[in-house]
């Protein structure tokens, strides 16, 4: 990765973010298509990361601590079946009011707050993965085509 993405992630908020990307993605020879998708992909997964980090409360997808908000913490959670898992571990916590299914410390977990799911799960929706029966599978062409977006974002930090 380049050190401007890590620099990128650790200070800048989420439009910053997608500004930059949005940009790279400009200077680069890539279809126009994937600039219609990168932008609503990286807004509605940032939605999420951005407002843990906030909390002290980022983890990765096997639910271990992590201290900072980077390009490959971004990359891990954007695998499709990991995105889905943390929209419902998001939503479960918002009920819940303390963060669930992460390996954090307990008295951590308790001080979370609420976090809004509208983008992320917008973006899901689109997608076609059910919002309300997290065992449904989703159609593996959504996968398919959520794979291509997370291919481009990463050479785009790369």
């Amino acid at each position: 990765m380049k050190q401007e993405s890590y620099e990128l992630f650790k200070e800048a908020d989420i439009e910053a973010i997608v500004a930059v990307l949005t940009e790279e993605l400009k200077t680069r020879n890539e279809s126009p298509f994937w600039a219609d998708k990168v932008a609503p992909f990286s807004r509605a997964i940032l939605s999420v990361l951005v407002e843990l980090k906030k909390q002290n409360m980022l983890f990765d997808p096997q639910g271990k601590r992590v201290e900072e908000l980077t390009p490959e913490l971004l990359l891990e959670w954007s695998d499709f079946l990991s995105l889905k898992s943390l929209a419902f571990t998001i939503q479960k916590s918002n009920s819940a009011s303390k963060l669930l299914r992460t390996k954090l410390d307990k008295d951590i977990c308790e001080k979370y707050q609420e976090i809004d799911l509208t983008l992320l799960g917008d973006y899901l929706a689109k997608n076609n993965v059910n919002l309300e029966n997290e065992q449904l599978d989703f159609p593996i062409s959504a996968y398919n085509l959520h794979q291509g977006v997370s291919n481009v974002i990463k050479s785009l930090l790369m």
